[in-house]
């Protein structure tokens, strides 16, 4: 029998380079996709999943995250007090009451499995998921990718990635899957390449930011050598793990935006505005009439 999916793990410790220099004092999960940040997107797609208490791996220089899921009692108070209670609803309503928020520094940027391992005494020996808030997954209304692929691990009890189709010539910014089909949209995997060429990649199926791992990762993990910059990487891991058990990758339904890269983010943007209940008819008639 399945154990639920109870916890989710963040890794928000990363510098974030690529989006410097905005990213110099503020940290790239908390950059805004119209009127929420990226962690924010990530924490309620979790939350959609059935996830009770978020675990976020942090660094030295990301103290407005916990700020942002912390209780505000000036701003509510003002807010209160000039009776703005839809900004109100939406400053305390983040994240619901019964959601636990757990911090851990990570000290060292050593990889995402570093940050993964660091998690480890909050997880325990329970399967639990990863959540990259780099992608942003639009999934309509799909349910949300977290709760697609929390479903496929009840049917399978197994470690799940979550993956999608990916450009031939991009299979060098990916890690990519090698699988055995054993349903529609899911196959057992049979072997995994951190960012091959793409005359070497074993197939067009790329890893993005989902993870339902069970809790025997961390032994893996533990055992896993530093790669490349002294990183451990998650998907050395995962290639020992399958080795023991079986290892599933899912292709959810839902749109990707890599808001990890600048065009990613400006096209999630657009088309988040474009959604957006109150904004989303003026800002199309803005694009629509931009040029003329």
């Amino acid at each position: 029998m399945a154990r639920r999916i109870r916890k989710a793990v963040f890794p928000v410790a990363g510098l974030g380079t690529r989006f410097l220099p905005a990213t110099k004092a503020n940290p790239k999960e908390m950059l805004p996709v119209v009127d929420k940040p990226l962690i924010q997107y990530a924490a309620e797609e979790a939350v959609k999943a059935g996830i009770e208490t978020l675990v976020f791996v942090n660094g030295r220089n990301k103290r407005s995250i916990p700020d942002h899921f912390d209780k505000a009692y000036e701003l509510e108070t003002e807010l209160e007090e000039q009776n703005k209670l839809d900004r109100l609803k939406a400053v305390r309503d983040i994240i619901p009451a019964h959601v636990a928020c757990i911090y851990i520094r990570q000290s060292e940027a050593l990889g995402l499995g570093h940050a993964v391992l660091c998690a480890e005494p909050v997880v325990g020996d329970e399967p639990f998921a990863v959540i990259l808030a780099d992608d942003l997954i639009d999934d309509g209304d799909q349910g949300g990718c977290l709760a697609q692929m929390v479903e496929q691990y009840d049917q399978q009890v197994a470690s799940i990635l979550g993956v999608q189709r990916i450009p031939n010539a991009h299979t060098d910014r990916y890690g990519v899957v090698d699988v055995d089909p054993v349903g529609e949209r899911i196959g057992r995997l049979k072997g995994i390449v951190e960012k091959p060429d793409p005359a070497n990649a074993p197939s067009n199926l790329g890893v993005v930011g989902r993870y339902i791992l069970n809790g025997s990762i961390f032994n893996k993990l533990r055992q896993t050598r530093p790669g490349s910059g002294g990183e451990i990487q998650l998907t050395d891991a995962i290639d020992a793990l399958m080795r023991d058990e079986p290892v599933f990758a899912y292709e959810f339904l839902g749109h990707r935006y890599d808001c990890g890269d600048k065009l990613g983010y400006l096209q999630a943007t657009v088309e988040y505005g474009l959604k957006h209940p109150e904004l989303g008819p003026a800002f199309a008639d803005y694009l629509a009439n931009r040029n003329h």
